[in-house]
Protein backbone atom coordinates (compact mmCIF):
# COMPACT_ATOMS: atom_id res chain seq x y z
CA UNK A 1 0.00 0.00 0.00
CA UNK A 2 1.78 3.13 -1.18
CA UNK A 3 -0.98 6.04 -0.93
CA UNK A 4 -0.91 8.44 2.53
CA UNK A 5 -4.60 7.51 3.12
CA UNK A 6 -7.22 9.66 5.06
CA UNK A 7 -5.94 8.43 8.33
CA UNK A 8 -9.93 7.66 9.63
CA UNK A 9 -10.67 5.14 11.58
CA UNK A 10 -13.51 2.21 10.65
CA UNK A 11 -16.34 2.59 12.47
CA UNK A 12 -15.98 6.40 12.74
CA UNK A 13 -18.96 8.53 12.00
CA UNK A 14 -18.53 12.37 11.16
CA UNK A 15 -19.10 13.48 15.14
CA UNK A 16 -16.86 15.65 17.33
CA UNK A 17 -15.85 12.41 19.28
CA UNK A 18 -16.35 14.62 22.56
CA UNK A 19 -18.09 11.64 24.56
CA UNK A 20 -16.47 9.71 26.99
CA UNK A 21 -16.81 6.21 28.53
CA UNK A 22 -17.29 6.91 32.00
CA UNK A 23 -21.23 6.95 32.35
CA UNK A 24 -21.85 4.99 29.10
CA UNK A 25 -23.15 1.85 30.89
CA UNK A 26 -21.11 -0.75 29.97
CA UNK A 27 -18.02 -2.21 31.48
CA UNK A 28 -15.38 -5.17 31.50
CA UNK A 29 -17.27 -8.27 30.63
CA UNK A 30 -20.38 -9.21 28.45
CA UNK A 31 -22.20 -6.08 27.54
CA UNK A 32 -24.87 -4.81 25.28
CA UNK A 33 -23.94 -5.59 21.67
CA UNK A 34 -24.93 -1.50 20.77
CA UNK A 35 -22.73 -0.42 23.74
CA UNK A 36 -18.64 -0.57 22.56
CA UNK A 37 -19.91 0.11 18.68
CA UNK A 38 -21.76 3.90 20.06
CA UNK A 39 -18.90 4.21 22.20
CA UNK A 40 -16.23 3.66 19.45
CA UNK A 41 -17.84 6.00 17.00
CA UNK A 42 -18.51 8.81 19.86
CA UNK A 43 -14.62 8.66 20.32
CA UNK A 44 -13.34 7.36 16.94
CA UNK A 45 -12.89 11.43 15.79
CA UNK A 46 -10.40 12.22 17.64
CA UNK A 47 -8.63 8.90 17.97
CA UNK A 48 -6.34 6.89 16.30
CA UNK A 49 -6.44 3.10 15.75
CA UNK A 50 -4.49 0.36 18.05
CA UNK A 51 -5.23 -2.45 16.12
CA UNK A 52 -3.66 -5.59 18.16
CA UNK A 53 -2.87 -7.01 21.69
CA UNK A 54 1.08 -5.37 21.14
CA UNK A 55 -0.15 -2.04 19.62
CA UNK A 56 -2.56 -1.73 22.83
CA UNK A 57 0.28 -3.19 25.11
CA UNK A 58 2.86 -0.65 24.21
CA UNK A 59 0.49 2.63 24.05
CA UNK A 60 -0.34 1.80 27.53
CA UNK A 61 3.53 1.78 28.87
CA UNK A 62 3.81 4.76 27.37
CA UNK A 63 0.74 6.35 28.85
CA UNK A 64 -1.48 7.08 25.77
CA UNK A 65 -5.08 7.65 26.99
CA UNK A 66 -7.59 4.69 25.90
CA UNK A 67 -11.14 5.83 26.30
CA UNK A 68 -12.47 2.18 24.44
CA UNK A 69 -10.84 -1.11 23.97
CA UNK A 70 -12.73 -4.48 22.56
CA UNK A 71 -11.91 -7.63 22.15
CA UNK A 72 -14.02 -11.00 21.30
CA UNK A 73 -11.50 -13.11 23.14
CA UNK A 74 -10.85 -11.43 26.87
CA UNK A 75 -9.47 -14.73 28.74
CA UNK A 76 -7.36 -14.79 25.20
CA UNK A 77 -5.94 -11.51 25.79
CA UNK A 78 -5.55 -11.33 29.69
CA UNK A 79 -3.85 -14.42 29.68
CA UNK A 80 -0.77 -12.89 26.39
CA UNK A 81 -1.01 -10.04 29.41
CA UNK A 82 -0.09 -12.46 32.14
CA UNK A 83 2.42 -14.05 29.79
CA UNK A 84 4.28 -10.86 28.10
CA UNK A 85 2.35 -7.95 29.50
CA UNK A 86 2.17 -8.34 33.40
CA UNK A 87 3.14 -4.52 33.52
CA UNK A 88 0.12 -3.57 31.96
CA UNK A 89 -2.48 -6.45 32.84
CA UNK A 90 -4.78 -4.89 35.79
CA UNK A 91 -4.93 -1.08 33.31
CA UNK A 92 -6.10 -4.04 30.43
CA UNK A 93 -8.74 -5.94 32.53
CA UNK A 94 -9.94 -2.69 33.13
CA UNK A 95 -10.38 -1.35 30.04
CA UNK A 96 -11.23 -4.55 27.49
CA UNK A 97 -14.76 -5.34 26.87
CA UNK A 98 -15.66 -8.39 25.03
CA UNK A 99 -18.01 -8.63 22.04
CA UNK A 100 -19.25 -10.93 19.66
CA UNK A 101 -16.06 -11.65 17.40
CA UNK A 102 -18.85 -10.44 14.45
CA UNK A 103 -18.84 -6.71 16.57
CA UNK A 104 -15.52 -6.84 16.86
CA UNK A 105 -14.73 -7.38 13.24
CA UNK A 106 -17.64 -4.46 12.20
CA UNK A 107 -14.96 -1.84 14.17
CA UNK A 108 -11.43 -2.63 11.96
CA UNK A 109 -10.16 -3.17 8.66
CA UNK A 110 -8.36 -6.11 9.01
CA UNK A 111 -9.46 -8.37 11.94
CA UNK A 112 -6.21 -9.26 14.47
CA UNK A 113 -4.77 -12.38 15.16
CA UNK A 114 -5.49 -11.36 18.50
CA UNK A 115 -8.89 -9.86 18.36
CA UNK A 116 -7.94 -6.76 20.22
CA UNK A 117 -8.44 -2.93 18.67
CA UNK A 118 -8.79 0.07 21.00
CA UNK A 119 -9.18 3.68 20.18
CA UNK A 120 -6.29 6.18 21.80
CA UNK A 121 -6.09 9.77 22.06
CA UNK A 122 -3.56 11.50 19.16
CA UNK A 123 -0.99 13.79 21.94
CA UNK A 124 -1.21 17.08 21.36
CA UNK A 125 0.29 18.39 18.39
CA UNK A 126 1.85 21.49 20.21
CA UNK A 127 3.76 19.14 22.65
CA UNK A 128 5.03 17.35 20.15
CA UNK A 129 6.48 20.42 18.40
CA UNK A 130 7.92 21.82 21.81
CA UNK A 131 9.35 17.95 22.29
CA UNK A 132 11.34 18.34 18.68
CA UNK A 133 12.36 21.81 19.30
CA UNK A 134 14.22 21.56 22.61
CA UNK A 135 17.63 21.25 22.94
CA UNK A 136 20.41 20.46 23.80
CA UNK A 137 19.03 16.59 22.98
CA UNK A 138 20.19 13.81 24.07
CA UNK A 139 18.86 11.65 20.61
CA UNK A 140 18.43 12.82 17.20
CA UNK A 141 15.03 13.37 15.52
CA UNK A 142 14.68 10.60 12.50
CA UNK A 143 12.98 12.68 9.18
CA UNK A 144 11.43 10.84 6.15
CA UNK A 145 11.62 12.89 3.49
CA UNK A 146 7.99 12.15 1.38
CA UNK A 147 7.98 8.41 2.33
CA UNK A 148 5.71 6.69 0.14
CA UNK A 149 4.47 3.20 2.12
CA UNK A 150 2.55 3.07 5.04
CA UNK A 151 4.64 -0.14 6.38
CA UNK A 152 8.14 1.14 5.91
CA UNK A 153 6.55 4.27 8.15
CA UNK A 154 5.39 2.01 11.00
CA UNK A 155 8.45 -0.07 10.97
CA UNK A 156 10.75 2.98 11.30
CA UNK A 157 9.03 4.58 14.27
CA UNK A 158 8.84 1.17 16.16
CA UNK A 159 13.03 1.17 15.24
CA UNK A 160 13.11 4.94 16.65
CA UNK A 161 11.32 4.12 19.81
CA UNK A 162 13.38 1.27 20.39
CA UNK A 163 16.59 3.52 19.95
CA UNK A 164 15.14 6.29 22.29
CA UNK A 165 15.32 8.76 19.05
CA UNK A 166 13.85 12.05 20.33
CA UNK A 167 11.14 11.43 17.41
CA UNK A 168 10.30 11.58 13.85
CA UNK A 169 9.19 13.33 11.35
CA UNK A 170 7.74 13.27 7.90
CA UNK A 171 7.48 15.51 4.94
CA UNK A 172 5.13 15.21 1.84
CA UNK A 173 1.15 13.52 1.41
CA UNK A 174 1.90 10.61 4.26
CA UNK A 175 -0.10 10.69 7.32
CA UNK A 176 2.15 9.17 10.19
CA UNK A 177 -0.72 8.59 12.09
CA UNK A 178 -2.72 6.43 9.98
CA UNK A 179 -3.84 3.21 11.24
CA UNK A 180 -1.74 1.15 8.96
CA UNK A 181 0.98 2.95 10.28
CA UNK A 182 0.21 2.85 13.57
CA UNK A 183 -0.27 -1.29 12.99
CA UNK A 184 2.97 -1.12 11.95
CA UNK A 185 4.76 0.80 14.58
CA UNK A 186 3.16 -1.62 16.94
CA UNK A 187 1.64 1.13 19.34
CA UNK A 188 4.88 2.59 19.71
CA UNK A 189 3.97 6.33 18.25
CA UNK A 190 3.28 6.95 21.80
CA UNK A 191 7.10 6.21 23.24
CA UNK A 192 8.47 8.81 20.67
CA UNK A 193 7.43 12.50 19.17
CA UNK A 194 5.75 11.64 15.66
CA UNK A 195 4.89 15.00 13.28
CA UNK A 196 4.74 15.63 10.09
CA UNK A 197 6.44 18.88 8.76
CA UNK A 198 7.26 20.49 5.87
CA UNK A 199 11.07 20.62 5.03
CA UNK A 200 11.10 24.57 6.03
CA UNK A 201 9.75 23.68 9.75
CA UNK A 202 12.25 21.17 10.45
CA UNK A 203 13.49 20.93 14.23
CA UNK A 204 16.64 22.80 14.63
CA UNK A 205 19.96 21.02 14.48
CA UNK A 206 22.49 19.51 11.81
CA UNK A 207 20.98 17.75 8.91
CA UNK A 208 22.76 14.28 8.02
CA UNK A 209 21.14 13.33 4.81
CA UNK A 210 21.38 9.64 3.57
CA UNK A 211 22.73 9.42 0.10
CA UNK A 212 24.98 7.20 -2.16
CA UNK A 213 27.33 9.82 -2.89
CA UNK A 214 27.95 11.16 0.66
CA UNK A 215 30.67 10.37 2.92
CA UNK A 216 31.16 6.73 4.59
CA UNK A 217 29.17 6.81 7.84
CA UNK A 218 31.68 4.71 9.47
CA UNK A 219 34.08 7.67 9.56
CA UNK A 220 31.58 10.26 11.04
CA UNK A 221 30.60 10.50 14.16
CA UNK A 222 26.64 11.55 14.46
CA UNK A 223 25.79 14.00 17.18
CA UNK A 224 22.98 13.56 19.82
CA UNK A 225 21.54 17.03 18.14
CA UNK A 226 21.54 15.39 14.24
CA UNK A 227 18.37 15.30 12.42
CA UNK A 228 19.22 12.15 9.95
CA UNK A 229 16.89 12.40 7.02
CA UNK A 230 16.74 9.56 4.84
CA UNK A 231 14.92 9.91 0.95
CA UNK A 232 11.47 8.49 -0.05
CA UNK A 233 11.95 4.10 -0.97
CA UNK A 234 11.57 5.75 -5.02
CA UNK A 235 13.39 8.96 -5.51
CA UNK A 236 15.63 8.99 -2.53
CA UNK A 237 16.01 12.82 -1.03
CA UNK A 238 13.76 15.87 -2.25
CA UNK A 239 15.65 18.70 -3.69
CA UNK A 240 14.45 21.30 -0.61
CA UNK A 241 16.01 18.63 2.04
CA UNK A 242 19.06 17.92 0.03
CA UNK A 243 19.47 21.83 -0.12
CA UNK A 244 18.59 21.59 3.92
CA UNK A 245 21.06 18.72 4.18
CA UNK A 246 24.29 20.16 5.98
CA UNK A 247 26.03 16.63 5.31
CA UNK A 248 25.48 14.16 3.03
CA UNK A 249 26.08 10.36 4.69
CA UNK A 250 26.40 6.95 2.64
CA UNK A 251 25.91 3.59 3.88
CA UNK A 252 28.66 0.99 3.11
CA UNK A 253 27.44 -1.26 -0.10
CA UNK A 254 28.50 -3.74 -1.73
CA UNK A 255 28.58 -2.31 -5.26
CA UNK A 256 25.57 -3.16 -8.16
CA UNK A 257 23.54 -3.69 -4.46
CA UNK A 258 21.26 -0.91 -5.50
CA UNK A 259 19.44 0.24 -1.72
CA UNK A 260 18.71 -1.07 1.22
CA UNK A 261 14.98 -1.57 2.83
CA UNK A 262 14.17 1.92 4.02
CA UNK A 263 13.51 0.57 7.77
CA UNK A 264 17.28 -1.06 7.33
CA UNK A 265 18.47 2.00 6.46
CA UNK A 266 17.41 3.77 9.48
CA UNK A 267 17.97 0.60 11.59
CA UNK A 268 21.77 0.55 10.26
CA UNK A 269 22.36 4.86 11.00
CA UNK A 270 20.76 4.50 14.66
CA UNK A 271 23.02 1.59 15.16
CA UNK A 272 26.05 3.71 14.49
CA UNK A 273 24.93 6.59 16.51
CA UNK A 274 24.42 4.41 20.05
CA UNK A 275 27.37 2.27 19.26
CA UNK A 276 29.34 5.48 19.81
CA UNK A 277 29.28 6.98 16.40
CA UNK A 278 27.99 10.21 18.02
CA UNK A 279 25.93 8.38 21.22
CA UNK A 280 26.70 10.06 24.86
CA UNK A 281 25.28 7.01 26.63
CA UNK A 282 25.10 3.33 25.78
CA UNK A 283 21.76 1.19 25.71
Amino acid sequence: MTDSGSGSVPGSDSGSGSGSVPGSGFGPGSVPASGPPAAWRRHAGRCVLLDGFHALKHALRFGAEVPVAVTSDRAGALALADELAPDVREALAGLLTEVPHATYASLVARPHPTAVAALAVRPARAAGLEALARTPRSAPVVVLDQPRNLGNAGAVIRLAAGFGATGVVTTGTLDPWHPTVVRGGAGLHFATVVERLEVADLPPGPVFALDPEGEDIRGLKLPDEALLAFGSERSGLSRELRARADHLVALPMRPQVSSYNLATSVAMTLYHWSAGGGASHTS
